[in-house]
């Protein structure tokens, strides 16, 4: 029963995502929906993008084990995340009028640096986009009850979803996002007021979670220890995701710069607030039955909430469970899968490739490119070990390292050059790979380090004369 009503909530996104693509005449269109979203879809649209796989399966099996500290990076450093891109990134940027993040790096230093951080954040989505198709495998076995393998699911998954995105671009990207947040919000909360019920109100649940100590956010004891790993998790989702594509193109497909500042800052308040739900429900499949839920813990952490639904609620509410599900991964693995397509297009093949591309043959490209990243985001989710939430954090070390610092102080430091961007990437990137390699269990997170070469590779190389010469500025405006 379940599993047609699954199929016929996929028929209708497709449906939606199809009739936006009416609206699409020209690459801007594409890309950032011709700089026309208003509010409600503009704050719909961020908060879809973050709440994915991860919130409602990642987090919330690691906050049942580690608690909130284990939840730190997400969604304590990913709601921060988009309050600081909205209130210190999204005016500036909305200004320029760029249609890729790619294209910032090129106005602001050269086109190597435009080089090497477009493919930077390229690399950064292959693990963000994997993640959310592992999770649509995953939905499919659930709900078909084994009848669909998770290999035949994770397919059916991305080609549900590229369908959609393929023709839509933006516009059918934002559109589905309104009517998934939608769905999203209005199930999560009658699930958690249908669970509450059977776990003994939410007051019953959240004093256990305290006397379980569950509830301690900040680490205890431990003096540096201890707090050097905590901001390094807080930092990496916090800076690391505001030089990604797809915030920025949230952000840019805004009606104008006001919207665009409330859209971000709106989408980091609401997804913190139901970030939560996910926790709470979770938490609660231990105190309705914990021998079950224990057990399931220990061998498939992910599995908790998905058989509580199924195993606690009514079928109107599994129907809804798993719809807002598909919809919370959908709507980001469209969003994740556009983002370094555009970008790709754009920054790399337009430069080396071809530089004569008339809009259309352009849009066309976009589109070719998207079906391709498509099949290697599924063939490297297929031979992926690591669990949702980890393939999520680990995403954003790159963008960190390589991305954030140039971007930042290109933005807010008028001395900023090219040299300080090259050096700020090679000593930020460099750094944090060979920490990886020799010493990735010290109490330093290789990524923080790499930050703070990162920002040392900007002061000097800026600070210095300049040794690269004028060869590397770009002439174009």
């Amino acid at each position: 029963m379940l599993i047609w009503f699954v199929a016929f909530y996929m028929l209708v996104s497709v449906g939606i995502g199809l009739y936006a693509s009416s609206r699409v005449h020209n690459s801007r269109d594409f890309v950032v929906a011709g700089r026309n979203l208003p509010l409600p879809v503009v704050t719909a649209t961020v908060f879809a993008t973050w709440f994915g796989a991860e919130t409602v399966l990642g987090i919330s099996a690691t906050f049942v084990q580690e608690g909130l500290a284990g939840v730190v990076a997400d969604p304590f450093g990913a709601s921060l995340c988009l309050v600081i891109a909205g209130l210190f990134f999204a005016p500036l940027l909305y200004r320029m009028n760029l249609l890729t993040i790619g294209d910032y790096y090129r106005s602001r230093y050269n086109h190597a640096v435009e080089l090497i951080m477009s493919v930077c954040i390229m690399i950064s989505y292959l693990g963000w986009v994997s993640a959310q198709v592992v999770a649509l495998g995953l939905v499919f076995n659930i709900v078909s009850d084994g009848a669909i393998t998770q290999q035949i699911g994770m397919v059916i998954g991305i080609a549900v979803v590229l369908s959609y995105t393929i023709f839509g671009g933006m516009w059918s990207v934002a559109l589905l996002d309104f009517v998934q947040m939608t769905i999203i919000m209005a199930a999560l909360l009658l699930i958690g007021v249908l669970i509450s019920g059977d776990a003994g109100g939410v007051g019953h649940v959240v004093s256990l979670a305290q006397a379980e100590g569950k509830l301690q956010l900040f680490p205890t004891g431990g003096g540096m220890q201890a707090w050097i790993p905590f901001i390094g998790a807080a930092l990496t989702m916090m800076l690391g995701s505001i030089p990604q594509q797809d915030v920025f193109q949230r952000m840019t497909s805004a009606k104008d710069e006001k919207t665009a500042v409330r859209g971000a800052v709106g989408g980091g308040v609401l997804y913190f607030g139901f970030a939560f739900i996910p926790m709470f429900l979770a938490y609660s499949a231990l105190v309705i039955d914990p021998k079950v839920f224990g057990a399931l813990l220990e061998s498939d952490a992910q599995m908790v909430l998905p058989s509580l639904i199924l195993n606690h609620t009514p079928l109107f509410a599994q129907v809804l469970f798993f719809g807002a599900l598909l919809s919370a991964i959908m709507s980001t693995a469209s969003a994740t899968l556009l983002a370094p397509s555009v970008m790709f297009t754009e920054n790399i093949l337009k430069h080396y490739a071809l530089k004569h591309m008339s809009d259309q043959q352009m849009l066309r490209t976009m589109r070719i490119i998207l079906t391709t990243f498509g099949c290697m985001v599924l063939w490297f989710a297929m031979n992926s070990e690591s669990s949702i939430f980890h393939m999520v954090e680990n995403a954003y070390k790159v963008t960190l390292v390589g991305a954030f610092v140039p971007l930042a102080f290109g933005l807010y430091w008028k001395r900023a050059n090219n040299q300080g961007a090259l050096l700020s990437i090679a000593l930020g990137l460099g750094s944090w790979l060979l920490l990886e390699v020799l010493q990735p269990d010290t109490y330093w997170p290789p990524q923080l380090v790499g930050l703070l070469f990162s920002i040392s590779g900007m002061l000097l190389g800026s600070m210095l004369p300049n040794l690269i010469g004028k060869h590397g500025v770009s002439h174009h405006h």
